[in-house]
């Protein structure tokens, strides 16, 4: 009986699991993004200094839980030479955020080719895209609008998702929780396409 009554509980306790990548060059302020979201949602998160995060070399993760479902974050390295193992996660994954860095000018092309191969993968056809200014809140840097219309030239594969342009600050927070909720919004709507894992973690 026991048994019975704990694998009903198991089962109506589950949540949907989803899993968004995070992308962009490297010092793009992914994982400071990162750092912004596990600290907005998490309850009593403590989280790094956010003036002394690094250059990502490999993989950091997080995971928050919002509006019933779990949504956990995969943040990979944007140096050139890692950008070759990021599809090997884009099965898996039900969300695309992509970090840009406003204050970058002269590798402002070199992250449009990026997402360009992001969204152009097969893989990921159809999936969520979140698309973000960052460093919004530094001195000369391109405005989300000028960041906006250099990006507009990217490959047509947008244009048949649900994307979602915002200037933000990782480093201030601003803007970062609108976009986690249109993220989640989004990745249930699609659910019936590309189906959340279960667990009760």
């Amino acid at each position: 009986m026991y048994t019975l009554l704990s694998g009903l509980y198991r089962y109506y306790t589950q949540k949907e699991k989803y899993s968004a990548l995070i992308l962009g060059l490297d010092n793009a302020g992914k994982t400071t993004y990162l750092e912004q979201i596990k600290t907005r949602f998490k309850k009593d998160y403590t989280g790094l200094n956010l003036n002394k995060i690094t250059t990502t070399v490999g993989l950091n993760i997080g995971d928050i839980q919002i509006a019933g479902v779990e949504l956990n974050f995969w943040d990979l390295g944007g140096q050139q030479e890692l950008q070759s193992l990021w599809d090997k996660y884009y099965a898996e994954s039900h969300a695309v955020i992509f970090v840009i860095d406003s204050s970058d000018r002269e590798r402002m092309e070199e992250s449009k080719q990026a997402l360009e191969k992001v969204v152009s993968s097969d893989a990921l056809a159809g999936v969520p895209l979140l698309l973000l200014a960052n460093k919004q809140d530094l001195e000369g840097c391109l405005t989300a609008e000028e960041v906006k219309e250099i990006f507009s030239t990217v490959s047509p594969s947008v244009g048949q998702r649900d994307c979602l342009f915002r200037g933000v600050s990782a480093l201030k927070g601003t803007g970062v929780d609108q976009g986690i909720h249109w993220l989640v919004e989004r990745v249930k709507r699609l659910a019936d396409r590309r189906p959340p894992a279960f667990g009760n973690d």
